[in-house]
């Protein structure tokens, strides 16, 4: 069982180390694919949203932090609602009405969800401060720096205001589409690995290899705000 916890594991830092950085990047592809389509485009917008999700290595790993200790399916989907409704509101909010941020200070702050999420899973604010943030509301709060993050990419993109808030809605249902069959791999994961002891012996270099993916992310992002 050692040996599929280790690759479990190493599955992770695979995951994370190599496209972390890019998390939040718009191929080529995909620039082309939305450039090309004009006007009201439901279908290729709701597409590149769940595209972008499924490969949203941050959103994924807060995700996985999130819900790394999260046994019950109640618990699984009050906190998930939190998240998107986060989202959600930054993402249609920040296109719609042309929120300007800098796109790497939000992808250093979506890394600092990373660190954060990592750090509350080993019990380090109760450790160190003797304190324990409400989860609930943190994770509301990440999720609209998330939801910037989303919108900053689309931002990049000078698209017509007739049928934007239809296409941004789309691309939203999108993102919860790519979010859902996401998380139901991961949950069936933890769920499989969740059967053995090594699953809580693994713990905490799970988490210490999320904080180091966030960490790596934020540095990644301030370096580039710094150098543009």
């Amino acid at each position: 069982m050692k040996h599929i916890s280790s690759r479990l594991l190493l599955l992770l830092a695979a995951s994370v180390f190599p496209g972390i950085a890019f998390g939040h990047g718009v191929d080529e592809g995909t620039q082309q694919f939305l450039m090309d389509n004009d006007g009201i485009a439901i279908v290729p917008f709701m597409y590149i949203g769940a595209k972008h999700m499924v490969t949203g290595y941050d959103h994924l790993l807060f995700l996985l932090g999130v819900i790394f200790f999260l046994y019950r399916a109640r618990d699984v989907l009050i906190y998930v609602s939190f998240f998107t409704l986060g989202h959600s509101i930054t993402l249609l909010a920040g296109v719609y009405l042309d929120i300007k941020v800098n796109a790497y200070l939000i992808d250093a702050i979506i890394g600092l969800s990373i660190i954060y999420k990592g750090f509350d899973n080993l019990g380090g604010f109760k450790r160190l401060l003797g304190y324990q943030p409400n989860t609930k509301f943190s994770v509301l709060i990440f999720g609209l720096f998330h939801g910037f993050g989303l919108a900053t990419k689309l931002q990049e993109f000078e698209f017509a205001r007739e049928g934007l808030l239809q296409n941004l809605i789309a691309f939203n249902v999108g993102v919860e589409i790519g979010q859902f069959f996401a998380l139901i791999f991961i949950v069936l994961a933890l769920s499989f690995w969740r059967r053995y002891s090594s699953y809580l012996q693994f713990s905490v270099a799970t988490n210490i290899t999320l904080m180091s993916g966030g960490l790596l992310l934020t540095f990644y992002q301030l370096s580039s705000y710094v150098t543009s």
